[in-house]
């Protein structure tokens, strides 16, 4: 039984409700798709949260963005990087400090498993964006019916089962292909042996299917569940609009889920 996080976003708020919801459902394994920080008012406080609770993270686009250079980022999300960068370098206590970039210089863009799950081995791939371009590449739910090349090159660079994050979009590809929301499955997808499944667990800090509710995901069995999660959105909303280098935008768009 493990859960799986993604796109945090440095929202603190939405982070601890889904972390308690997890210790609450007795889940002792987390995996972090990346971007813990960017955007967001708390990326301090979301790094030290993701380093204490999750097994292991892999790098982000925004996580990239604030240790290195933002790559083809609006110029909101830029601003976001390099304030986030900022508040990560003034850190005083020094073990905080190196604790904090340590583990972002150490992120890997790819993670691989093998579970039993419901009596089969399932190899399970972990990455922020898509199986073929780990970091950046968005994979939409259009995808299915305008970029056929596109989704065949993803599922030809996966084995068994891929979890991604990314579009902050929650649901499942199959490699018929075809994509489909969590309330279409019943808020949950069988593992089933021999057949190929792309799941986005959506993002904890940030949705952008128009619920604001923080969402992720948990694999229990050989079923992953889809979990959607109320948290205090005016307070994120609050923290961000004190912040002069944050856009406004950060801020109103939790409200809306987009």
């Amino acid at each position: 039984m493990f859960a799986v996080i993604s796109d945090i976003h440095s929202n603190l708020e939405a982070l601890t409700v889904v972390l308690d919801d997890i210790e609450k459902r007795r889940i002792k394994t987390i995996y972090c798709l990346g971007d813990v920080i960017g955007y967001g008012p708390n990326p301090r406080e979301c790094l030290d949260l993701i380093i204490k609770k999750a097994n292991w993270c892999v790098l982000g686009n925004h996580d990239f963005a604030a240790f290195y250079e933002p790559t083809n980022f609006n110029y909101a999300a830029e601003q976001a990087a390099f304030w986030t960068r900022e508040m990560l370098e003034s850190e005083e206590d020094k073990e905080d400090l190196d604790r904090r970039w340590d583990f972002l210089g150490n992120l890997p863009m790819r993670r691989t498993l093998k579970a039993k799950l419901g009596g089969q081995v399932a190899v399970i791939e972990f990455v922020h964006a898509s199986p073929r371009k780990p970091i950046n590449e968005y994979i939409f739910p259009d995808d299915v019916y305008s970029n056929l090349v596109k989704i065949q090159a993803q599922f030809a660079k996966i084995k068994h089962i891929c979890f991604i994050g990314h579009t902050h979009l929650p649901g499942v590809f199959i490699d018929e292909p075809d994509f489909y929301l969590p309330n279409e499955l019943g808020d949950s997808y069988p593992i089933v042996p021999h057949e190929k499944a792309i799941v986005n667990c959506g993002s904890v800090g940030q949705p952008r299917d128009r619920d604001c509710r923080a969402s992720y995901v948990y694999v229990d069995e050989n079923r992953v569940h889809f979990v959607r999660l109320e948290y205090d959105v005016e307070i994120t909303i609050k923290k961000i609009k004190a912040i002069d280098e944050l856009d406004d935008f950060h801020a109103e768009r939790l409200k809306e889920g987009r």
